[in-house]
């Protein structure tokens, strides 16, 4: 590409990110259209998923609390257990 066209190129880039209107997507348009005569009803931010399946879902009962708390706990522990180490590592005589 010449230089010449790369100013035009990015002359109508500009031109194009300037513009006043911008046209809405395919999507937009789409959507614009079946809500006009069928809007949507109300949807909660988040919504109950409509499937729980057993096994992975959450914990119930006395360990729903703690479960974050022991995760947390584990986590530090291993993080204390790292600097320990190192610390070790760098201040015993050789």
């Amino acid at each position: 590409m010449s230089e010449r066209d790369e100013e035009e190129r990015e002359f109508d880039l500009k031109w194009a990110d300037g513009a006043e209107h911008k046209e809405p997507s395919a999507r937009a348009r789409m959507l614009a259209a079946r809500w006009k005569d069928n809007p949507p009803g109300p949807v909660p931010f988040r919504g109950e998923p409509e499937h729980r399946g057993r096994g992975r879902g959450r914990l119930r009962g006395p360990a729903a609390g703690r479960s974050s708390w022991v995760s947390t706990a584990v986590v530090l522990g291993c993080v204390v257990a790292v600097i320990v180490l190192l610390g070790y590592i760098n201040f015993r005589p050789y």
